[in-house]
């Protein structure tokens, strides 16, 4: 079945941990053999495993904090260093696009004639060797890269169309995991300019006083890419049932996420992975459908390979192939054909297509 991840970073992958995407994901653990740093040798994804996993369309970032809180690859020191690298990862996407290997999707046309053709494939042909090109929907996590306000309609421009305002700490837009801190002054007018463009509110990582800030500013499309349940998991980086009844309230989407410690209650990063399996993301999409009342809001947003890899993965996962494990453990819970698909890549065609169709 063909599937929607709708957080995978990439770019990020590409350029900080300096990985050629293009190659397979054991050719890059060989290389990293020999690598000291975690997640080093334990990769999951890469384009290969992603056709052979079906993974038609992800949900691609680009990734660059300034905060004031230096960290190597990912946080920087000034406002203008997190633009450039945000930059520079947008142009890869681009690279990868100019030699044919991917589509950047940015309206509903493409994306119907992506789909279209993905779908074609899988009924006519199923040959691995002879995918159609993955398909990427340009997305950022954590602003600090755009300038201010006014800037973001040059990064629509350029593609940008899911927009998820804050990362880890105090984000130069709003706070995100980790802080009790709401949006900052720039973070109204970012809003308002997002709902004049048309983008798409992910709003994975916002504190719980900017999230409520938000959704009251912004009434356009929301999403939460890759977003557990506070109520299996208690913990401030996933969000409660009234969280996730506003974005099942305002048909919105949320993603569930693999990161283990997003999954197993009081898991302590570093620790074993044994015993943690792919069902516990199960349980995460049944909470969300439980909520709704359907299989309508509830989907997948892995961010696997985000800064960890099978280290912090469902034991039961070795690459991204392994997200077709999930239909059989969806129709062991009772879930019908039509749900499955739904999930597996459904739910984010609806939402992105309710919001590009106008």
């Amino acid at each position: 079945m063909l599937i929607i991840d709708a957080h995978l970073d990439l770019s990020w992958n590409a350029l900080q941990w300096n990985r050629d995407l293009l190659e397979s994901v054991y050719t890059i653990r060989a290389k990293e053999g020999r690598m000291a740093g975690k997640g080093r040798a334990q990769n999951t994804v890469c384009l290969p495993e992603m056709r052979q996993g079906r993974v038609a369309v992800s949900f691609a970032t680009m990734l660059a904090r300034s905060t004031g809180h230096n960290a190597a690859h990912i946080d920087y020191g000034s406002q203008a260093q997190a633009y450039g690298v945000a930059q520079g990862q947008l142009a890869y996407y681009r690279g990868l696009e100019a030699d044919g290997h991917i589509r950047i999707i940015a309206d509903a046309p493409s994306l119907r004639r992506h789909i279209d053709e993905w779908e074609g494939w899988e009924l006519d042909s199923a040959d691995e060797s002879a995918t159609p090109p993955l398909g990427f929907v340009i997305s950022m996590e954590g602003a600090d890269p755009i300038r201010e306000p006014a800037q973001l309609e040059a990064w629509w421009d350029a593609g940008l169309r899911l927009l998820g305002p804050t990362h880890y700490g105090p984000g130069r837009y709003a706070g995100g995991t980790g802080t009790e801190l709401g949006l900052t002054d720039l973070g109204k007018p970012l809003l308002q300019e997002m709902t004049r463009l048309g983008m798409l509110l992910d709003l994975t990582h916002l504190s719980d006083e900017a999230f409520w800030e938000a959704v009251a500013i912004y009434d356009g499309p929301v999403l939460a890419s890759h977003n557990n349940c506070r109520a299996l998991v208690p913990h401030q980086r996933q969000f409660s049932d009234e969280q996730l009844k506003l974005i099942i309230e305002r048909a919105g989407v949320i993603g569930a996420a693999f990161d283990i410690w997003m999954l197993q209650p009081g898991f302590v990063k570093g620790g074993s992975n044994e015993g943690l399996f792919i069902e516990r993301v199960v349980d995460h999409i049944d909470h969300i459908c439980q909520l709704a009342g359907s299989s309508r809001h509830a989907a997948i947003g892995t961010d696997l390979d985000g800064g960890f890899g099978r280290e912090q993965s469902p034991c039961d996962l070795d690459t991204i192939a392994d997200l077709q494990q999930l239909p059989a453990m969806l129709i062991s819970r009772g879930y019908s054909e039509s749900d499955i698909k739904d999930i597996m890549y459904g739910n984010w065609l609806r939402l992105l297509y309710a919001a590009w169709d106008g």
